[in-house]
C-alpha cells in the first residue's frame, strides 16, 4: 500500500488534503515494479526507469512497410538464363572481371567493351533468353518428333521448293502456225476451249474431248492475225490481215458481227465485260461494243508505231497497250488520252499481265533489246521493280491460284520461266521449243498453260498448283501422250 500511494502522489502531484491515486500499469509488470515512497530521488528514478521500458505493440495491430517483396518460389526464373556468349580471356566462371565485361557488353554494347572484339552486332542476341521448362511437362508420345522436327526453341524448317515437271503433257502438231512477234494467235476460253488461228482459219481444240472443229476459213485474200475470246467463253473475235475484226458463235460455228475501222491488220485484241478493244499496226486502238451498231464507239490514238500488247484490267476500270515504240501506256473510258505513259523500256512491248492479287499492279516484258519485265504501280505511275531475264520477252501471264506469272521467251534462249512475286526468284525453266515462245494462254482452272512457237507445236505445262490443294503436279513425261494434230 505504500509503494501505490507513493506512485499515485507521484504521478497525481499529492498535496494536503490530496486522494489518493492509483497508477495504470501492464498486469505483468505490477510485481515487478518497486518504488520507495520515502525517498523522492527514489521515486524519480524509478519513474525514469519505468519511461524507459519499451512500449510494447498492440496485438491487434499491425504495421505494414511500403515496400512489397514477392514470393518468388512460384517463379520460373530457372528457365531464363544469359545468352551463352565466350567472354574474351575469361578463364572460369568465377572470374569477376570477365563477368564485369561480359555484362558491359551486354547492356551497353561494344562501344563500352574493353576489348572490343565481339564478332555480332550491338543488340542481336537479347541479354536474357527462354529456354522451354521440360522438367514438369507430361510426357507425350509426339516430345520426340517434336525434338526430331526442330523442337518449339528451333527456327522454321525452310519450306521445300514446289517441284514443276519439267516435260509438257501433251503436244500438238500446228502446221502454218506463223512465226510472227506482232501476232496473238492462241486463246483458251473459260469453257475448255482452244483456239487457234492458223494461216487463214481458225480452229477449236476441245480440251475436255480433245475433238477438232474448224470454225472458219477468212478466204485466200485475208489470214488470221488474232483471236480471244469473251469472258464467258461464248464467242470468239477474230482479227484479220486486212485490218476488219469479226465476232463468231463458236457453237454454230457462225459469224454474227464483222466491224471494220482499222486501216492494216488488227494483231492483238483484249476483251472487258462489254468492250472489245482491238490494235493495229496503224497505231490506233478502237474500242467496240457490239450491242450498237456501228463499228467503233472510240479511237485511242498515243502510239507512233504498231500496237501489239492490249490486256484490261480485272476491274475492267484500265486498258494497258504497248507497242513498237517501246512505250507501255495506261488508258481508262472517261479520256480519250493515256493517263499513264510510261517509257523505260527499250524494245517492242508485247508482254503485258495484270495482277489478280493487287489493285492497280501490272506487268510488261520487252523485246530483244530489253529482254526486262517490269512491274508498275499505275495509282502513281512507278515502277516497282525490274528484272532482266536475258532473253526477249513474248508473253507474260499471271497465275490467279498463287502470287506466281509465268513468262515466255525467245531470242536467244526460247525459255519458259516460271517466277514468284514479289521475290522474283525462279520456280522453274522450261524448255522444248526450237524457235521463239510466241503464244501462251492459261486454262480456266489456272494449273496448266499453252505455249506456241514457229516450231509449228503447241505444248501443255502443268506449271501451277490448284486453288485448294496446293500439291505440285505430276511429271506426265513428253512421250507419255500420243502427238496429235490441230487440224
Amino acid at each position: 500500500m505504500a509503494a501505490a500511494a507513493s506512485g499515485a502522489s507521484v504521478g497525481a502531484g499529492a498535496g494536503a488534503g490530496a486522494k489518493p491515486g492509483r497508477l495504470n500499469v501492464p498486469a505483468g509488470m505490477a510485481g515487478s515494479l518497486r518504488l520507495d515512497a520515502s525517498s523522492p530521488a527514489s521515486s524519480s528514478s524509478s519513474v525514469a526507469r519505468l519511461l524507459e521500458i519499451p512500449k510494447t505493440p498492440s496485438p491487434s495491430k499491425v504495421t505494414y512497410s511500403d515496400r512489397f517483396i514477392p514470393c518468388r518460389t512460384s517463379s520460373r526464373l530457372h528457365n531464363f538464363a544469359l545468352a551463352d556468349r565466350p567472354s574474351p580471356g575469361s578463364g572460369s566462371r568465377d572470374d569477376g572481371s570477365a563477368y564485369s565485361r561480359l555484362l558491359r557488353a551486354e547492356l551497353f554494347g561494344d562501344a563500352s567493351s574493353p576489348g572490343g572484339d565481339r564478332q555480332d552486332s550491338p543488340g542481336s542476341n537479347n541479354l536474357f533468353r527462354f529456354k522451354t521448362d521440360r522438367s514438369s511437362a507430361p510426357s507425350s508420345p509426339f516430345a520426340e518428333k517434336l525434338d526430331c522436327a526442330g523442337g518449339a526453341g528451333s527456327p522454321t524448317p525452310k519450306k521445300a521448293p514446289r517441284k514443276v515437271p519439267k516435260t509438257p503433257h501433251k503436244v500438238l502438231d500446228a502446221p502454218s502456225l506463223q512465226d510472227d512477234f506482232y501476232l496473238n494467235l492462241v486463246d483458251w476460253s473459260s469453257q475448255n476451249m482452244l483456239a487457234v488461228g492458223l494461216g487463214t482459219c481458225v480452229y477449236l481444240w476441245s480440251a475436255s474431248s480433245s475433238k477438232v472443229t474448224k470454225l472458219c476459213d477468212l478466204g485466200p485474200r485475208d489470214s488470221v492475225c488474232a483471236v480471244h475470246w469473251t469472258r464467258e467463253g461464248s464467242y470468239l473475235a477474230v482479227g484479220t490481215s486486212l485490218g476488219d475484226v469479226q465476232i463468231w458463235d463458236s457453237s454454230r460455228c457462225k459469224r454474227i458481227r464483222n466491224m471494220g475501222g482499222h486501216q492494216t491488220r488488227a494483231g492483238v485484241l483484249a476483251w472487258n465485260s462489254t468492250i472489245l478493244s482491238s490494235g493495229s499496226r496503224d497505231k490506233n486502238i478502237l474500242q467496240h461494243d457490239i450491242r450498237v451498231p456501228t463499228d467503233y464507239i472510240s479511237k485511242f490514238s498515243g502510239h507512233r508505231s504498231e500496237v501489239c500488247g492490249l490486256k484490261w484490267s480485272h476491274d475492267d476500270r484500265e486498258l494497258a497497250s504497248g507497242g513498237n515504240d517501246n512505250q507501255l501506256l495506261v488508258w481508262n473510258q472517261r479520256s480519250q488520252q493515256p493517263v499513264l505513259r510510261l517509257t523505260e523500256h527499250t524494245a517492242a512491248v508485247k508482254a503485258i499481265t495484270w495482277s489478280p492479287h493487287q489493285h492497280s499492279l501490272v506487268a510488261s516484258g520487252g523485246g530483244t533489246a530489253d529482254r526486262c519485265i517490269k512491274f508498275w504501280n499505275t495509282a502513281n505511275g512507278n515502277m516497282l521493280n525490274s528484272i532482266d531475264t536475258g532473253s526477249q520477252v513474248c508473253n507474260l501471264a499471271w497465275c490467279k491460284n498463287v502470287n506466281e506469272l509465268v513468262s515466255t521467251h525467245g531470242y536467244s534462249q526460247n525459255q519458259i520461266m516460271v517466277w514468284k512475286y514479289p521475290s522474283m526468284s525462279k520456280v522453274a525453266t522450261l524448255t522444248g521449243h526450237t524457235l521463239r515462245v510466241l503464244y501462251l494462254a492459261t486454262s480456266p482452272d489456272g494449273q496448266t498453260i499453252v505455249t506456241g512457237a514457229g516450231d509449228e507445236t503447241l505444248r501443255f505445262w502443268n506449271i501451277f498448283p490448284s486453288m485448294k490443294a496446293q500439291a505440285p503436279a505430276r511429271d506426265a513425261g513428253l512421250f507419255s501422250f500420243p502427238r496429235s494434230h490441230i487440224r
